[in-house]
């Protein structure tokens, strides 16, 4: 069939305009920002937002204002597919119930407290038990149970979302109304940096971190993972994980990853958990943003630095889970099956005065910042801790 020169030229047109429409369908699709939506609501209608970070290379983070809690994080892998990293739920209901702390903010203390108690100023204070005979991640109802006040932010080069939430005087029996914000950050590099400030009106224990579990292929277990720990020495613990007060040497250990090595490797070593719940003291100076780990996954080629201002960071290869949990996209959680990376003061240090200390006085403002740096290689796992591709 011949075309006329008139319809010809209309359907060239048409097809022009066609073709100019589609990037701004794609941009705006991936526009760079913060979308906000509704996550689901809570039993007495309480609306959970869900705040949607989208950089300028397509990577995205998704977190809720119930816990401020990671709920999803997407970057590429080698080939440049991008890839949920983090475990979750795909609904409300999920984080509602009884889970391991996916993706949550934990305070007013994160790790342990022995005994539940501690004293401070010549007062004593008893917690919650929910850990063996210790108090675990701030008692019964954490900083991760608690619906946080979200606000996008306007950012240069990325996209940012700050959440507040006052914990009230005597909550968990803690003392003083603790102020806490969080501000996520996802920038243009692949970086997720978490901020966190904090004051108080009485002093108190304040001990915070992040809790996401990361799995850098979305499924599986991490066993294969190469690790590199930024740490000479760790905390160890008695039965009951409390740390001993001794801050020792890594050197000869299941515990020392100064040199890469894959998680698996030497995991039979650890006789009595059978796994990593361990802290470690990072190198470096308190208080300076400086490398804590390195994890390279060899399926994926995805590879996530952490940094930190933190003492401490305590390695956990989630040998909790045993696919009971059912997460995102019907996802069955294994052991073994994620990477947990937080970054926090030591256990216990209430108790503990050759730790770093984790009292807040009225007046003082908590400055702490970790950032969550992810890149990609095209290799197996030669040359982690140096530079990538």
């Amino acid at each position: 069939m011949k075309l006329s020169s008139q319809a010809l030229r209309s359907a060239t047109m048409a097809l022009a305009l066609l073709l100019c429409s589609l990037p701004a369908i794609i941009c705006a699709a991936e526009k760079p920002g913060v979308e906000t939506s509704v996550f689901g609501k809570l039993q007495d209608g309480t609306e959970i937002q869900a705040y949607t970070l989208r950089n300028a290379t397509g990577a995205s983070a998704k977190i809720i204002a119930y816990g401020a809690t990671l709920a999803e994080l997407w970057v590429p892998d080698r080939t440049g597919k991008e890839g949920d990293v983090v475990l979750g739920f795909d609904s409300l209901q999920g984080y509602l119930g009884d889970h391991p702390h996916f993706g949550g903010i934990i305070g007013r203390f994160a790790n342990r407290i022995a005994k539940g108690k501690f004293t401070l100023d010549g007062k004593e204070y008893a917690l919650a038990i929910n850990n063996g005979p210790n108090t675990l991640h701030g008692g019964n109802i954490g900083f991760d149970r608690k619906v946080w006040e979200g606000q996008p932010l306007k950012q240069l080069h990325g996209a940012a979302v700050r959440l507040t939430y006052t914990s009230p005087d005597g909550e968990e029996n803690f003392p003083g109304a603790l102020t806490v914000t969080v501000t996520y950050t996802l920038t243009d590099d692949n970086s997720l940096i978490i901020a966190y400030t904090a004051k108080t009106t009485k002093p108190t224990p304040v001990n915070l971190t992040n809790h996401s579990y990361f799995n850098l292929s979305g499924s599986g277990d991490v066993l294969d993972y190469k690790m590199f720990i930024n740490a000479d020495r760790y905390t160890p613990v008695d039965s009951t994980l409390i740390p001993t007060g001794e801050l020792a040497p890594v050197k000869d250990t299941p515990y020392d990853f100064t040199r890469p090595a894959t998680i698996g490797s030497r995991m039979a070593e650890i006789k009595d958990i059978g796994g990593y719940d361990v802290n470690y003291v990072i190198n470096g100076k308190l208080g300076m943003l400086r490398e804590a780990a390195k994890v390279d996954d060899p399926s994926s080629g995805r590879e996530m630095e952490v940094l930190t201002s933190e003492p401490g960071v305590q390695f956990y290869n989630a040998i909790g889970l045993n696919g009971s949990i059912t997460g995102k996209r019907g996802a069955a959680y294994p052991k073994f099956g994620a990477v947990c990376l937080e970054t926090q003061h030591f256990p216990d240090s209430v108790h503990r005065e050759n730790f770093p200390t984790t009292i807040l006085r009225p007046g003082q403002i908590l400055h702490s910042e970790t950032i969550y740096k992810f890149s990609t290689k095209k290799g197996s796992t030669e040359g982690i801790g140096k530079s990538t591709e």
